[in-house]
């Protein structure tokens, strides 16, 4: 049997860089006052229409939906964010009118043709500021995720950022492009032609050099933006100089959700090709509104973990946790005597593997070294017979022998060895 298409399994060697990267960004994020939040992988297909946008991709396209046992539309879900907005009006965290702060690390399902750094399962670290108007809110999100990064040991990125006002706004220049494009309709291509109809925006993001020449002559979203917009996207720049960190305003970049308003931004890998954006988010002030909660601003991002994997693999050196002590013992009575030593050596956080394969002790001398295990403890036929535990330093090859009653001596021996 085999996996299906688009789903991976990640391996014990793979899985310890999945836990750098999350132990990395918990300490990061809990110094900033955030808080994880773990939400159903299944939620109510509703909520992604109703959130991310009939006219999407995502809903129209890429959804993993299905009808269960009770008749009802069920989804796995396809980002985080609508999943979070969702929480946070069913458990009431609004009632103390207090920022929250959160983030999530888990999968998400889109149904998209395989790619690199991009699976039908995949997992996205996200986080969530949610309850402030404020352009510092905006600016501490993106210096979050360039925390992150750079902690990583990953700094050859860039960051786009532009604004797309309100869905007022929006509908203007929607309008202004559509009637412009519609005039080069016969050289757009194929995808964009589509979009003129359902999402002229994501006509924005094509990477097809005809269509984006035609584009660079086109109706500004800019333009279309009233003051408000235009001061709330200054001071966002205005802070993030301030900070000195480096930005570009790309004043074609849209994100693929209708919720978003005013913000948008992207962090992109220089080295990924066409597929290098790992960090991507913005401002959603109407979301939890239109979900049918009280009227509060929020803004967010989410990275793409497999994504990042490929980049932060080259330039991390992670190890597999080793056990420090390798257990080799022969016979029931050296098996009990060996099961009272195990809890002693957990309790003081010294890992163990006891061996039970049944090899003959040089067998299990050179599994022990090769596992990279610094001390042995060895309860064979000798040391039942001498009353006795041999504790063996792999390094240096040097043993002793502990009298066998003497359990607190022989665990503070491996101590000073482990």
């Amino acid at each position: 049997m085999q996996t299906l298409r688009g789903t991976k399994d990640i391996l014990p060697d793979e899985i310890v860089f999945w836990q750098y990267i999350q132990n990395t960004a918990s300490k990061l994020l809990t110094l900033a006052n955030y808080h994880e939040i773990r939400t159903p992988i299944i939620e109510s297909t509703s909520l992604f229409k109703r959130s991310i946008g009939n006219g999407t991709d995502i809903v129209n396209k890429e959804m993993y939906s299905f009808t269960d046992q009770g008749s009802r539309n069920i989804t796995l879900r396809p980002e985080g964010t609508a999943s979070i907005a969702r929480s946070f009006i069913n458990n009431n965290l609004y009632q103390d009118n207090t920022v929250k702060r959160l983030w999530y690390l888990g999968p998400m399902f889109r149904y998209e043709r395989p790619q690199n750094g991009r699976q039908r399962q995949f997992h996205q670290l996200g986080i969530e500021c949610i309850g402030s108007l404020n352009p510092m809110a905006d600016v501490e999100v993106i210096r979050i995720a360039t925390n992150i990064l750079n902690h990583l040991n990953f700094f050859d990125y860039t960051i786009e950022i532009n604004s797309i006002g309100t869905s007022n706004e929006r509908e203007k220049y929607k309008e202004k492009l559509v009637k412009y494009l519609a005039t080069y309709i016969n050289d757009l291509d194929n995808h964009s032609r589509n979009k003129l109809i359902t999402n002229p925006l994501k006509i924005l993001d094509s990477k097809d050099i005809k269509t984006q020449e035609i584009l660079y002559y086109g109706p500004s979203l800019h333009d279309c933006l009233e003051i408000s917009s235009k001061k709330h996207f200054q001071e966002v720049c205005d802070y993030l100089e301030c900070l000195k960190i480096k930005y570009t305003v790309n004043n074609k970049l849209v994100r693929g959700l209708d919720y978003y308003n005013y913000t948008a931004f992207e962090i992109k890998a220089k080295n990924l090709g066409t597929q290098d954006t790992i960090c991507g988010g913005g401002r959603y002030d109407s979301l939890i509104k239109q979900l049918g909660g009280p009227n509060v601003p929020s803004v967010g991002w989410a990275i793409g973990i497999e994504r990042l994997l490929l980049i932060i693999k080259d330039k991390n050196r992670v190890e597999s946790l080793k056990p420090k002590v390798y257990i080799i013992s022969e016979g029931k009575k050296a098996s009990k005597k060996i099961l009272e030593i195990i809890p002693l050596l957990e309790k003081n956080d010294i890992s163990c593997n006891l061996d039970l394969n049944n090899n003959n002790l040089q067998k299990q001398l050179k599994k022990a070294s090769k596992m990279g295990a610094k001390v042995c403890i060895i309860l064979c036929d000798y040391e039942i017979q001498n009353n006795c535990i041999t504790i063996k330093t792999l390094k240096n090859g040097l043993q002793e022998q502990v009298d066998i009653s003497e359990i607190n001596t022989l665990v503070n021996k491996i101590i000073s060895k482990a």
